[in-house]
Order: C-alpha cells, then sequence, then structure tokens
C-alpha cells in the first residue's frame, strides 16, 4: 500500500473512532446509559469502511470499538475487563457485526469501483472504435474526390488549348461538385468535436422538433435544390433534449445517401413519430435498397450500396459512421432497413421531459 493511502487510512480511522467516542461520552455523562454507545461505534465503523481503502481499516476499527467501550464504557471504568459475566459474548457479538459491517460496506464500494472501471473502458473501447472507423472511412471518402479533382485540373491546365468550352465547362464542374463533397465530409468530421472526448457524450438542451427538421431541410436544399422530400412530423410541439446542430447533421447525411444511393428520382420520405419513451426519426427512400449482406456493416465506416462501385466519390462510409458516433453520443439508437420498395434509416432520441402545445399544423416541405 503507497504510504499516502496508509496515512490517509490511519488519519480516517482516528477522525471517526475519537468523534464516536466524544460523542458516546456525551450521551453517557447525560443518560448514564451505555445502550447508545455500541451503536455509536457500529456507525463509525461503517463510515472508516466507506472513506479508507481495503479491508483492514474497517476491521480494526471494529476491534478498537470494542475495546473502547470495555474500557471507557463498562465498569470498572478505564479499565480493561474481559471476565464480566456475559461479556465475552457480547465482545464476540460486537466484533462480528461490526466486522461484517465493515465487510460488506468495503465490498460495496469495491464493486461500485469495478463498475465505473467497465463503464471507462466501455467508453474508450468506443471511442477507439470510432477513431478506427473514421480513418478507415476518410482513407477512401477523402483521396477519391481529392483524385477527381487534381484529374480534372491536369487535364484542363494540359489540355486547354485542344479542349472545347463544353469539355472545359464538364472539367470545372466535376472540380466543384468534388470540392463540394469534400466540404461537405468537413463538416462531417468537425461535427465530431462537439462531443464531449471523455463521456462520449453530447450537451442537449431542449429543442423544438418542428424548428430543427425546418433547419435540417433547409440546408438539405441548398445543397440539392432538385431534390424532394417529403417531411411529416407531430401537430404538436415537441420539445427534445439534443444538439440541434449535430441532429441536423444526421438528417442531412440520410437524406443525402438517399437521394444519392437509391437510384430513384422519387421523393424522399421524411417522418418523425412520438411515444412516451422517445422520438423515432424514419428516412425512406423508394429505389434498390441494400444489398443484405451490407445492412449489419453499414455504420462501420466503409459500406457501398450494390449501385455504387468502390471508386464513387459519394460513399456513405464518413456520413454513416458519424451519424452513429452523434447518435450514440445522444444515448439513442440508429439502423437501416429494406423495405418492399426500397431503404429505410430510423434513429431514436430518448425523450426524458418534454412539453407540448397542440394547435400546430403539421409541416410538409
Amino acid at each position: 500500500m503507497k504510504r499516502s493511502v496508509l496515512l490517509h487510512n490511519i488519519k480516517i480511522t482516528l477522525f471517526f473512532l475519537t468523534a464516536a467516542t466524544l460523542l458516546s461520552t456525551v450521551f453517557f455523562l447525560l443518560s448514564n446509559n451505555s445502550a447508545n454507545v455500541a451503536i455509536v461505534y457500529v456507525l463509525a465503523t461503517v463510515l472508516v469502511a466507506r472513506n479508507t481503502a481495503g479491508y483492514v481499516p474497517g476491521i480494526v476499527a471494529a476491534f478498537l470499538s470494542v475495546v473502547f467501550i470495555n474500557f471507557v464504557f463498562t465498569y470498572p471504568y478505564m479499565a480493561l475487563n474481559f471476565t464480566l459475566d456475559g461479556y465475552p459474548v457480547t465482545f464476540l457479538g460486537m466484533v462480528i457485526i461490526a466486522t461484517l459491517t465493515s465487510t460488506l460496506t468495503t465490498h460495496l464500494k469495491e464493486q461500485s469501483r469495478i463498475l465505473k472501471e467497465r463503464e471507462r473502458m466501455l467508453i474508450e473501447a468506443e471511442k477507439e472504435k470510432m477513431r478506427a472507423n473514421l480513418l478507415r472511412a476518410i482513407s477512401h471518402d477523402l483521396r477519391t474526390p481529392l483524385t477527381g479533382i487534381i484529374g480534372a485540373a491536369e487535364s484542363y491546365l494540359e489540355q486547354e488549348s485542344l479542349l472545347s468550352e463544353y469539355e472545359k465547362a464538364r472539367l470545372v464542374e466535376t472540380i466543384s461538385e468534388d470540392a463540394q463533397w469534400l466540404l461537405h465530409m468537413v463538416e462531417n468530421l468537425l461535427s465530431v468535436t462537439r462531443i464531449n472526448n471523455q463521456t462520449a457524450c453530447v450537451k442537449t438542451a431542449l429543442e423544438p422538433l418542428e424548428e430543427v427538421v425546418s433547419s435540417a431541410l433547409q440546408r438539405f436544399h441548398k445543397r440539392l435544390p432538385e431534390s424532394k422530400v417529403h417531411a411529416q412530423i407531430p401537430d404538436e410541439l415537441i420539445m427534445i433534449p439534443m444538439d440541434a446542430t449535430l441532429i441536423e447533421q444526421v438528417l442531412i447525411n440520410l437524406l443525402e445517401n438517399a437521394v444519392y444511393h437509391s437510384g430513384s428520382e422519387q421523393p424522399v420520405s421524411l417522418s418523425v413519430t412520438v411515444d412516451s419513451r422517445q422520438a423515432s426519426f424514419h428516412i425512406r427512400d423508394y429505389g434498390l435498397g441494400f444489398e443484405p449482406e451490407a445492412l449489419d456493416s453499414l455504420f462501420d465506416g466503409y459500406a457501398l450500396t450494390k449501385n455504387h462501385s468502390s471508386d464513387s466519390h459519394k460513399g456513405m462510409g464518413i456520413g454513416l459512421s458519424i451519424c452513429k458516433t452523434i447518435i450514440n453520443a445522444h444515448h439513442g439508437q440508429i439502423f437501416a432497413k429494406n423495405h418492399s420498395d426500397g431503404a429505410e434509416f430510423t434513429f431514436t432520441l430518448p425523450l426524458g421531459e418534454y412539453t407540448h402545445e397542440p394547435e400546430i399544423d403539421s409541416s410538409n416541405y
């Protein structure tokens, strides 16, 4: 045992035993009855066990308590006498009770420490998995658009005199699209910095569902103005504890995935349902759906749809991996599945306490 821990244990033990002796003396002088003395010392033993490290301080406190009771509060006073009629049984009973109490308290404290350590290890493992997934996704999703930008720029510079105006415009358009996609991925990566590194959680505040969905749809339409989304949310005003910026990022990521990877021009459906425990967000497309074998790895940072090759610069890696990280940080869940006409993403956010007001029209964007 470290010297600092040993000194701490000695100080705590002496403090509580001294306090118990002083308090018992007051009780004894006022009532001339030692019946409550044993209870005071048992309480002191429990406090010693609770505030020290290891089993020894509590057990030592139990033995010392019995000695103090015999020496100070049992006739003949200020003398040890273990030959009194019935006292050996009382002595043994107090030692057993105090020792068991001390051992149980110390055991519970150790169990609490182990549980906290396991929770910390699980958080660290989740953070490490998140880092690995992000690095794996970045290695592909950043390299591919950068390669496209470099290739288009080199073609323009080396063959400018040979290219038609249409071909030049196409190269510039390709550079612009890839640059926009890179910007989107950087926004995704920056969003992760809002998650607390120590607890893998986020600071939440009650946010109105309607405003969060509306803001996400506005940002989405700025990026993809030709895309259509049919949104439906509850009539009442729902307040959900969340980091609004991060949840908007999740909605944008999932909507863009639905547009890019569905292989369909039909509008994407966004709906929200609420029960007593949580709010559920559903993003549904009407296209090709997912390969069944890809469903288990969609959020691992390198998933692909069956209608895109591994060279597509609009891969789902970073986006879905970050979506999972954000939802987990909100203590929610996210999963994907196929339905009869395409694919569907669902994520949930726990409600906690929320307020609602009726007579507000449902939103349809």
